[in-house]
């Protein structure tokens, strides 16, 4: 299977999708939502292997004002992570027609994936969390003060521009002044996640830079359908490039479970 590329319109605004294998009507589909610094191509090879180990169609984009999408304005809204989930990701799936999503966020993404959830409990087949944020720690403000701080440097920047390019500024604005804003601090999901009825795969690195093992608690308390929660050894704040294999291993086994019913969707 090859990737193939188009531009979809959602939240009014173009972003760029990548596609992988056929996107067929009654088929679950692996959709992928990027970090709050990432894009489709900083997911590497990551969707490749996770749609060959588990048979599905994949598909990856990248968010307004990442990647190859529309730039962002800002400053941003507090509430856009509620945006992106509850405009921008259902926009996309109804473009791509994709009826059974299996959302597969890291960080930024995996809260956007719990949010979306949420807002609409029977359209995910299940969702993958990967180091979500369901409230505002001390920690992830001290995680990104740190990160701003060596966004100053010249390396960071570069490296960012492979990815962002001409947007790599406004994107790094975008998440350090957002989440460092006073009004931000008090942002929590906490309230939403009894709404969410679909299997949660909740995974976070124990050694997470930008939140606690209260985030993952919170995840699996609070959620109305079957929760297998993961706190992930010898792991920072992503774990699907330092504890690839094991990352890989339990995401492939939650998606088996999920098919095969032995993890269920609440009955509301």
């Amino acid at each position: 299977m090859e990737w193939t590329t188009q531009s979809v319109m959602a939240g009014g605004h173009r972003l760029h999708v990548e596609l992988l294998g056929q996107l067929r009507s009654g088929t679950a589909t692996l959709v992928f939502l990027h970090e709050g610094l990432g894009s489709v191509a900083q997911w590497r090879d990551f969707p490749s292997e996770l749609s060959r180990a588990t048979g599905l169609p994949a598909v990856v984009y990248d968010r307004w004002g990442f990647g190859r999408s529309e730039p962002l304005h800002l400053p941003r809204p507090d509430t856009y992570l509620n945006l992106e989930a509850e405009q921008a990701l259902p926009d996309l799936l109804r473009g791509l027609r994709i009826e059974r999503p299996i959302l597969v966020g890291h960080s930024d993404g995996a809260t956007i994936a719990l949010l979306f959830a949420a807002a609409f409990p029977h359209w995910p087949v299940a969702c993958i969390s990967e180091a979500a944020h369901v409230i505002v720690e001390d920690v992830t403000i001290a995680g990104i003060r740190a990160a701003a701080e060596e966004g100053r440097s010249a390396e960071l920047k570069a490296r960012l521009h492979c990815f962002h390019g001409a947007k790599t500024d406004l994107v790094f604005r975008g998440w350090t002044e957002t989440w460092l804003r006073p009004s931000f601090r008090h942002w929590s999901m906490v309230q939403d996640l009894p709404r969410i009825a679909c299997p949660v795969l909740a995974l976070q690195g124990e050694d997470d830079e930008y939140g606690t093992p209260r985030q993952v608690a919170l995840i699996k308390d609070g959620v109305s359908g079957a929760c297998a929660a993961q706190m992930i050894p010898d792991c920072g704040h992503t774990p699907h490039f330092q504890a690839r294999v094991q990352a890989a291993r339990l995401m492939v086994g939650f998606i088996e479970r999920v098919s095969n019913g032995t993890l269920a969707r609440a009955e509301n």
